[in-house]
């Protein structure tokens, strides 16, 4: 559970005015002081992660930010990224001290309630006096709950527990299969991994480890190879594999060298079905028949890494869409988990495969994209879209490929 990477835990977000008492808050729930307290409003500027073990949830990350009423320009630069918190938190704790509930944390619980973020409102600094609680109980809604404590005296800390226990969503507990509802014990899948200068040196990427893990699970075999010994594999089996995976750069070679009867995909798309939403992505992956030159296109990053000399989003990408459209296109990159306020201007957005973010991360990244009216898809769709070989990929997903193929024909109307 220490290992599990933070993009797989639960997210639990901290919010309140400054001195509130939520860096004292995380550090009564973890044992341990973590975050520096301190009667110094303002001493949480950026956001600080910490990732925790919280039976029995299991592995978690909460999120301590700062105060939601600071103050200047700078204060201003800090409340942005506070706000930017509100899209990747599962559970938020909003602290109020003994004056009970302000302008600030109404504004706020507003906004969680338009993400159906479930909230606990924790009334700290009891030992100071009791804040008043009329109608809090109707403003956060079915589902909110209210928990009087001292965080300082560490006074019914257990009750924070049990309620965030109780708040948990429950498709966190039910995460949505990866690949194990695509085999049957006994069965193989393939693997095809390249080891090129994206390839991690020594590992395999997250996505590749979470599908052989999967895999194992499901009493599965699972063959590793790289795009050139793909052919060579169907020969050595005595029967045809259940899957074949591969990356979305390899995709074409892959459909190519996998016999028409075997169903192929990319990790990239089963990541789109695992973090997000895959029958969106591909009805928005049908945009890009409709791209011409000049049009806006933001590609979105959710990790930043080094880039390399063909990078697949800031190089690779560009270029095959540039091709497909047959003209030069307006092309923007953001990246890291904050995902721009204002796209409206963009004709599509493509994000990553979302292997370093949560669920609920690209879920609100997906609805802001809805609300702007931006159609949005990801790099595994849009490659094999590019690629040529989309219905081939998405071919163990036939509610996908309907709902591609609708937004097809009402684009050509």
């Amino acid at each position: 559970m220490l290992d599990t990477p933070k993009s797989l835990r639960l997210h639990i977000g901290i919010f309140g005015r400054r001195n509130a008492g939520k860096s004292s808050l995380i550090n009564a729930l973890l044992g341990y002081p973590l975050s520096i307290v301190s009667d110094v409003a303002g001493t949480t500027t950026d956001p600080v992660e910490k990732a925790f073990e919280l039976p029995p949830i299991g592995p978690v990350v909460f999120v301590d930010t700062a105060g939601i009423d600071d103050e200047g320009a700078l204060g201003g630069m800090r409340m942005a990224k506070t706000a930017g918190v509100l899209e990747r938190v599962d559970v938020a704790l909003l602290v109020c001290d003994q004056r009970g509930l302000g302008e600030e944390e109404r504004a706020l619980i507003v906004q969680l309630r338009e993400r159906e973020t479930p909230i606990l409102c924790v009334l700290n600094k009891s030992d100071l006096g009791e804040a008043p609680d009329a109608g809090i109980a109707e403003l956060l809604g079915e589902g909110g709950e209210l928990v009087r404590i001292s965080a300082l005296e560490h006074q019914n800390i257990d009750a924070v527990k049990e309620s965030i226990i109780r708040l948990v969503p429950e498709d966190y507990l039910q995460e949505p299969p990866l690949v194990a509802d695509l085999i049957q014990p006994g069965g193989s899948v393939v693997l095809v991994v390249p080891i090129d200068l994206g390839a991690p040196k020594g590992r395999l990427i997250l996505p590749q480890v979470q599908v052989i893990r999967e895999v194992l699970d499901a009493d599965a075999v699972c063959t590793v190879v790289k795009e050139r010994e793909l052919s060579a594999v169907f020969e050595d089996l005595r029967s045809p594999p259940s899957l074949v995976i591969c990356d979305s750069q390899v995709v074409m070679k892959a459909a190519a060298d996998t016999p028409s009867e075997v169903p192929l995909t990319t990790f990239s798309i089963l990541m789109a079905r695992f973090k997000a939403d895959l029958i969106k992505l591909t009805a928005g992956a049908a945009m890009i028949h409709r791209l011409k030159p000049g049009d806006r296109v933001l590609i979105a990053e959710a990790c930043t890494h080094d880039l390399i000399c063909d990078d697949i989003g800031r190089v690779k990408i560009p270029r095959w869409l540039r091709q497909f459209v047959g003209g030069d296109l307006q092309i923007d990159f953001s990246s890291g988990k904050y995902f721009p306020e204002e796209i409206a201007h963009y004709d599509l957005i493509i994000q990553c495969g979302a292997c370093m973010v949560t669920r609920k991360h690209m879920l609100s990244w997906l609805y802001r994209a809805e609300r702007q009216g931006v159609p949005m898809t990801n790099y595994g769709v849009a490659i094999s879209l590019l690629q040529g070989v989309l219905t081939r990929s998405l071919q163990s997903f036939p509610a996908a490929m309907a709902a591609y193929e609708d937004a097809c024909r009402e684009a050509s109307t």
